[in-house]
């Protein structure tokens, strides 16, 4: 069963005019190309095929603005650390990047890293940005069941040392469910979490 069932894809953005109107709540998905981002926000929402999964990483080029329910959104980012995109394309995701962090919509950042080679140089540059415009970040260690119980929580561990307090970490796979409720939890909190007039 869906936890959004009217779930859809609102619009896709190639630059800031083309946002959605600054209301109500969203929460943006951040990673590494084929982290397994796309697999997280379909996981999370109950929808197979809501935000589109590829075997080659960097499909997400634009900024993609889901609508889960009237006033609540997630925003999926395009993967970073891959080398097709354009010098020109990479270029233009920052103006739009900084556009977001600017949102007075805009509740929490979900950054999900490969729990198999942990936080690297993007990962950290991300967490930086949204220390700096005042957005929570929750990291969703991925693709948990590839690891052994022992190794997972030996990269939780390293995790929590590297982000020493800067952002919440949790072990996470969308194949076998591994946190999905607890994710799902902080989804909802901070969808939920609706400020000033017309948020």
């Amino acid at each position: 069963m869906s936890t959004y069932p009217r779930a859809a894809l609102l619009l896709s953005a190639a630059q800031p005019s083309h946002f959605p109107a600054d209301a109500g709540a969203e929460a943006a998905f951040a990673g590494r190309s084929n982290a397994g981002k796309s697999s997280a926000i379909n996981a999370l929402t109950g929808r197979r095929a809501l935000a589109r999964t590829a075997k080659t990483p960097g499909r997400t080029r634009l900024l993609n603005f889901f609508e889960l329910e009237p006033g609540r959104r997630i925003v999926d980012l395009p993967g970073y650390g891959y080398a097709e995109a354009s010098a020109a394309e990479r270029a233009s995701w920052a103006p739009m990047i900084d556009a977001l962090g600017a949102r007075a919509s805009l509740r929490g950042l979900f950054l999900i890293v490969d729990s198999r080679r942990g936080l690297l140089d993007g990962d950290e540059a991300l967490i930086a940005w949204a220390e700096g415009v005042h957005c929570p970040v929750h990291v969703l260690l991925g693709k948990s069941d590839k690891l052994k119980r022992a190794e997972l929580s030996r990269a939780l561990a390293a995790a929590q040392r590297a982000l020493a307090g800067r952002a919440t970490v949790q072990a996470f796979s969308a194949v076998d469910g591994t946190g999905l409720e607890p994710a799902r939890r902080q989804l909802h909190h901070w969808l939920q979490e609706i400020k000033g007039p017309g948020g």
